[in-house]
């Protein structure tokens, strides 16, 4: 029995060090802001510990419903243009040979080195009208004179699906890889087409993976900041922007830290949705 317990505490120590950490890195600092959400404001950027439900209030206002609906349109627009091309890409790659997937692979993750203000002012140039692509199309004839699309809705889409295209496509080539060949092939030899092929049986057989897929770029999306500042006008602004103007520029912790509670809570249900999706039907295979 004495020699058992060393024996038990050093089990017990794999499951210790990620508790220390979430209890670090998430517990402590979501319950600091939690606690200052509830803060009361003073003039001059101050604030009081005292308990009060105004800055709650206060997000009910016709500018955070309209950051927060377009936070979750934009975001979720995203998502279904990222899945949308990314799904049959993805499942284009895993049918190339190993050498090419690996090329493949090896340029996406190295569109993840780039940091987003590269990204955006990369875009912002792009779809300028002096530098853009758009002179390119008036030398094929294709428009009469350089346009600007930067800043504006779609440079901002161009710009958040760049960030979340090579997410996706990590995201889906697992369970795309893992696909059993011969279902396709089986599905073509009795008569099916293979577009009919694509949607019935490798879209219709990895239907959580493309749910769990799109719940990630939707909750990646929604946390995005420098991109709308830089590629979006003011009314592309999302919550995240708003949240750092009111904690920076306005200096009202409060009620900045009240909009990331409302930001968490979000989160942490689009985790459980992905998990919710994730999850198979009783007897069902994993």
């Amino acid at each position: 029995m004495i020699a058992e317990r060393p024996r038990g505490a050093l089990a017990r120590l794999p499951l210790l060090y990620p508790a220390v950490v979430l209890i670090v890195f998430f517990v402590i600092p979501f319950g600091i802001m939690l606690a200052v959400s509830f803060f009361r404001r003073e003039p001059g950027g101050f604030y009081l510990a005292e308990f009060s439900l105004t800055n709650y209030a206060n997000l009910f206002t016709a500018l955070f419903g309209r950051v927060l609906a377009f936070s979750l349109f934009i975001s979720a627009f995203c998502a279904l243009l990222c899945v949308g091309l990314g799904f049959p890409f993805t499942y284009l790659l895993t049918r190339m040979p190993r050498p090419r997937q690996v090329v493949w692979l090896v340029l996406l993750v190295s569109v993840l080195s780039l940091s987003a203000v590269i990204v955006a002012f990369a875009w912002s140039i792009m779809l300028s009208q002096t530098a853009g692509v758009s002179n390119l199309l008036v030398r094929l004839k294709l428009l009469a004179e350089p346009r600007s699309w930067s800043p504006g809705f779609w440079a901002l889409v161009c710009g958040m699906a760049y960030l979340a295209f090579p997410y996706t496509v990590l995201v889906l080539y697992p369970p795309l890889a893992r696909l059993d060949p011969h279902l396709p092939e089986a599905a073509r030899t009795l008569g099916a087409s293979p577009l009919r092929t694509f949607f019935t049986v490798v879209v219709g057989s990895l239907r959580r993976a493309i749910i769990a897929t799109l719940v990630m770029v939707f909750a990646f999306n929604l946390g995005t900041y420098l991109l709308p500042q830089i590629l979006g006008r003011p009314q592309h602004w999302t919550l995240s922007v708003l949240i750092t103007d009111e904690a920076i520029y306005r200096s009202n912790l409060p009620l900045a830290a009240a909009m990331a509670v409302f930001f968490m809570v979000v989160s942490l249900a689009l985790v459980g949705l992905a998990m919710l999706g994730g999850r198979g039907r009783p007897g069902e295979e994993a």
